[in-house]
């Protein structure tokens, strides 16, 4: 069994909420663990105290492998001379090195990709042919049975929703990629709302039979949740074993000041079939 925690959009910074902070880090230490997954937008405004702060929440989580990327806004969208030259200079020298990298966990391999586009297209994202070339040097030859996730900050597929974002440039491009790879799932952030469904829902592809599960967190530390998420906070939970994918999806509520699950979403792993008992 598996068991991955996924954060998105702490927003250090003028948005961020310190009660939740602290929620997650009770949730997470409630939690066993295998890794933790952050996938972007760290900061607010991409500077160097919001980051140092954002890297000592990191490290006050569990002591477990954490799978993160960059987001649009760690790179700084007003000091044009730095976003130009060296966009992610911060987040490298405070939160990680490496940008486009490979995780192994025991059954699962992870490829996070840096989806931010500093020059050509700051809010949307973009992810690049050479990106792509990476994934599927990751994948190849692994073992049938090894779980196949893509991290990125930037959604491939909007939310079905009546907010009707826009996806990245090249999105469907990197989802024929995927499916043709076996991705099994796709995380990420950025829309301020979770959304767990297949990217079939949305973009049937050349191969119909097969698509990859979605997975993306709301903010969840920031006061910036949008549509049915707005001044909300979330976060999710995989439970992985060679049968299932199950999701948890928690919502904070202030009430009881904490995370609590409103909703599970199980998929089967490929091979399985839907009647066969877990």
């Amino acid at each position: 069994m598996l068991h991955i925690l996924h954060c998105s959009d702490l927003h250090f910074g003028p948005p961020y909420l310190p009660r939740v902070g602290e929620a997650v880090q009770r949730l997470a230490a409630e939690l066993q663990l295998d890794s933790i997954v952050v996938s972007g937008d760290f900061t607010q405004r991409a500077t160097q105290e919001q980051f140092i702060q954002a890297k000592e929440f990191l490290d006050r989580l569990p002591d477990v492998p954490k799978i993160v990327v960059p987001g649009n806004h760690d790179v700084p969208l007003y000091r044009v001379v730095e976003r130009l030259n060296d966009p992610l200079r911060n987040y490298r020298e405070i939160i990680e090195d490496r940008l486009d990298y490979t995780v192994e966990l025991e059954g699962a391999t992870i490829v996070a990709l840096n989806s931010t586009a500093p020059k050509s297209s700051i809010s949307n994202g973009r992810i690049f042919p050479e990106q792509l070339d990476f994934c599927k040097q990751a994948f190849i030859d692994l073992p049938e049975k090894t779980l196949k996730i893509v991290v990125a900050h930037h959604h491939f597929a909007p939310a079905p929703d009546y907010e009707r974002d826009s996806t990245m440039p090249k999105a469907k491009r990197a989802i024929d990629i995927f499916v043709d790879l076996k991705v099994d799932m796709i995380m990420g952030g950025h829309l301020h709302r979770a959304y767990i469904g297949n990217t079939l829902d949305l973009y049937a592809g050349r191969n119909r039979d097969r698509g990859i599960i979605i997975v993306q967190s709301g903010t969840t530390t920031s006061y910036r949740g949008r549509g049915r998420e707005k001044e909300k906070n979330s976060l999710n939970l995989l439970r992985v074993d060679s049968r299932m994918i199950q999701i948890t999806h928690y919502i904070y509520f202030h009430e009881h000041d904490r995370f609590e699950p409103v909703s599970r979403h199980s998929f089967p792993r490929p091979g399985m079939r839907f009647y066969e008992q877990t």
